[in-house]
């Protein structure tokens, strides 16, 4: 796999993992042969050839699961394909329980098995026994088995997608380390390697651990550290074959997976051990790190715990192997935005092999369309800014997330570590009120204010002291910090037509007013929701959700083209405090001079708070009157003290905010709203401009198969948290996408997806009832497309 560089190719793939093979078989299978494939060392010497090579389907959304699912049948087909043998084995996984609180997580793993599509089932200790006989099971309260997942052996499956790749006319180069880019106006334009320079159109950076400094040379963040991981292969065990399934026991932080009659026996710590913190040596080909039994030490334990015929196997060789890990543990994919043309899949979090064959396929449809196929979210490279590129953060985060694989999934659970980062300027103030602080993109925010409450699948402490918040703003008025909110500025003459393309609402409205919409992809799904406020002939504030300002900035961005304006990011540049509640105006009016009684729905203006000038907006995502503030940072802290010093308000946070919004049926993107959703399947056309003059509007309005419809539980001690399924007579429908307790209903209130049996063949509900799965549970719910909660509107838009 040598030769001479082509002075040209149209994609330039970096790095010969299993990734990088990927999807330079995928975009030859889609036709783009014009592909060039260079590793540094050898295909696989990284840290595909070292991986345990386990296979397992379910991840956290429908959507990643899909590439999972993808990756089995790719693997089961691939050895025919190319002749290469690949390894792949169907033997199933088992996954156990130590305690109740276990076993609660993993009814929902086979809840949301069976939503996605995954075969999947919930056995006893017995039967877990049975499928693995040198398990001890006797402190097991249950077990899940997966029959479809797998194993495979990672460098003979690179091999495989390499041959496959080469039959397609791709060059695979060995041997060649890239040295930098060559960039034109704002795009990729060449590679400079050891042995030359390469003229390309698109290069894809799937270097592994090495991809945060590829990424360097081109000016690309790509958020990884690379972490110390480990497991061992033990000499013969009896009673351990090939079609022995993997196992799992998270509890003791460990898997288990045959390995030529003995077991490869690995695992992720909860306080793991970051690595290459002075740069990752050269060459590194084929390399492991020293054995470290000391850090060890606590999978061994566990793991001579659950299968006891380990302590007195032999160990044939401790595999010490860095991989790369990211601050929230799941892999990056799609094109940067600093750098268009220049793609990135890396960062897998010890999972590639099972995500390589879906991840190659998702990224090259990607390329090769010039926008994603389907709804990548979750490992879109644009939920991270380039403040998560910095190296001291990075090395104290993936000392948490590498044990992410197996903390439980806590409802609402926090990361600890590597804060805090980004902080509101009232954030003093809220730390002395008893706030209870989670993060979303970096930024601390309130969850709510009151004493600290373990986690819970049950009701939780911390619920009685939302209610009381909610209970402020429905009767009174709730005073939130909603600062981290992303804001943009778009100024320019041609600033009203960019939006009128990219918006599915009408932009062209008078200054002074405030629009929610949409902006859509080509196939018509949710790029992004946000509030668009017109404040100059030639000027624009657009707010959106925390999560997704990069991603909604790179949107943007492409809409401009050669259009005379000009996006600017004033995120950091203004506090935003939500005053909400009927008794709101009352509160503003007492600090104010401005007439908050003439002031409509949907209009913005400048107005005096105390000593300050803010933005006042007349808006709403609790279902009450209210008004967002938007002030300069430097003017926060007198505004924030000045509103408290009205009296009457009380302080609240998230979890009020959410419980309130889903009340009232109002729908978040990431959750309800997403790439894969349509304005007619969430209930959003009134907030599309009748004339079908945006993008993706061909598509947008089509006849819904399914619905976004707002769910109330009737038994009022039922909690919900997301992911249940939904089942109508039985059969299986749909399921829950966001979830709180309501305190006005006094039952558990959701939104979620539903489809057969409730939705009839104009879009409409067939039907007003449904079941809602939780735990081995089926709870009676009402659905509907109205909110559940409707103070008459008077309230709202008087």
């Amino acid at each position: 796999m040598s030769g001479a560089l082509p002075a040209r190719a149209q994609v330039v793939v970096v790095g010969g993992g299993i990734v990088g093979c990927s999807v330079a078989y995928h975009l030859a299978e889609l036709g783009w042969t014009d592909v060039v494939l260079l590793e540094q060392g050898q295909l696989s010497c990284g840290t595909t050839w070292h991986a345990a090579g386990l296979v397992g389907q379910l991840r956290g959304t429908e959507s990643m699961t899909g590439l999972i699912r993808y990756s089995t049948e790719l693997y089961a087909r691939l050895e025919r394909e190319t002749g290469f043998g690949t390894g792949w084995k169907r033997c199933g996984s088992v996954s156990v329980a130590r305690t109740p609180e276990r076993m609660t997580q993993l009814r929902r793993t086979a809840a949301a098995a069976r939503s996605f599509g995954v075969e999947c089932e919930l056995i006893s200790p017995r039967e877990a026994g049975e499928l693995w006989p040198a398990m001890r099971t006797d402190d097991l309260v249950g077990a899940v088995w997966l029959p479809g997942d797998g194993k495979a052996n990672p460098s003979d499956l690179t091999q495989a997608l390499a041959r496959g790749a080469q039959r397609r006319g791709v060059q695979v180069v060995e041997r060649v380390k890239v040295t930098g880019f060559a960039t034109r106006e704002g795009r990729v334009s060449g590679v400079r390697t050891t042995r030359g320079d390469i003229e390309t159109e698109v290069v894809v950076n799937c270097a592994g651990q090495w991809a945060k400094a590829v990424g360097g040379l081109a000016g690309v963040t790509v958020p990884l550290h690379s972490a110390e991981h480990y497991y061992i292969v033990t000499e013969r065990i009896a009673g351990v074959h090939p079609d022995l399934p993997v196992l799992r026991d998270p509890d003791g932080y460990t898997y288990y997976k045959e390995e030529v009659g003995g077991l490869a026996v690995g695992g992720f710590e909860p306080d793991a051990k970051p690595w290459g913190m002075d740069g990752i040596p050269e060459p590194f080909e084929f390399q492991l790190l020293k054995e470290d039994w000391d850090q060890f030490a606590i999978l061994m334990e566990n793991a001579i715990h659950r299968v006891p015929a380990l302590e007195d196997a032999g160990v044939r060789m401790f595999y010490n192997g860095p991989e790369s890990f990211t601050p929230d543990n799941m892999f990056l994919l799609g094109e940067a935005p600093e750098l268009r043309g220049f793609f990135v899949g890396a960062g897998f979090n010890s999972a590639g092999i099972a995500s390589a064959g879906g991840a190659g396929m998702a990224l090259a449809e990607w390329i090769v369309n010039g926008e994603p196929a389907r709804d990548l979210w979750a490992a879109d490279l644009r939920r991270f800014a380039p403040w998560a590129g910095n190296d001291t953060w990075l090395h104290d985060r993936v000392k948490e997330t590498l044990g992410l694989h197996y903390a439980m999934a806590w409802p609402n659970r926090e990361l600890e570590s590597a804060r805090p980062l980004r902080r509101s300027p009232v954030h003093h103030l809220l730390r002395e009120a008893g706030a209870r602080f989670g993060a979303k993109m970096g930024w601390e925010r309130v969850n709510y204010f009151g004493a600290a409450a373990p986690y819970t699948f049950a009701r939780p402490a911390w619920e009685p002291l939302v209610e009381a918040e909610v209970r402020a703003c429905r009767e009174g008025v709730a005073l939130f910090d909603q600062t981290s909110f992303a804001k943009f500025t778009l100024k320019g003459r041609d600033a009203c037509e960019v939006l009128s393309r990219l918006c599915t609402a009408e932009v062209d409205v008078e200054p002074g007013r405030c629009v929610y919409t949409g902006m859509l992809n080509e196939r018509g799904g949710y790029e992004s929701d946000l509030t668009v406020t017109r404040v100059a002939r030639d000027e624009y504030l657009l707010v959106t959700g925390s999560a997704q300002g990069v991603r909604d900035f790179d949107v943007i961005s492409r809409g401009i083209g050669g259009a005379r304006a000009e996006l600017v990011d004033v995120t950091g540049g203004y506090a935003v405090f939500g005053v909400m509640g009927p008794k709101s105006r009352e509160l503003l009016s007492r600090v104010s001079k401005a007439d908050f009684s003439a002031f409509p729905f949907g209009s913005s203006r400048t107005v005096d708070i105390g000593y300050a000038t803010v933005r006042a907006t007349r808006i709403t995502y609790v279902g009450e009157l209210g008004w967002e503030l938007y002030v300069p940072a430097e003017f926060a802290v007198t505004v924030y003290e000045t509103l408290l010093a009205a009296g009457d308000v009380t302080q609240a946070g998230y979890y009020a905010l959410e419980a309130m919004r889903l009340e009232k049926g109002y729908r978040a993107w990431g959750r309800e709203l997403g790439p894969d959703v349509t304005p007619a399947e969430a209930g959003l056309t009134f907030a599309c401009r009748a004339d079908g003059s945006f993008r993706g509007a061909a598509a947008a309005l089509d006849t819904p198969a399914r619905r976004v419809v707002s769910i109330v539980v009737d038994d009022p001690g039922v909690r919900l948290w997301g992911g249940e399924r939904l089942l109508a007579d039985g059969v299986p429908t749909g399921y829950v996408t966001s979830a709180a307790y309501g305190p006005t209903l006094g039952r558990a209130v959701a939104l979620g997806f539903a489809g057969e049996r409730v939705v009839d063949t104009t879009g409409g509900l067939a039907r007003g009832t449904v079941q809602v799965e939780v735990g081995d549970s089926l709870y009676s719910a009402q659905v509907g497309v109205k909110a559940p909660y409707d103070p008459t509107s008077s309230r709202v838009k008087a």
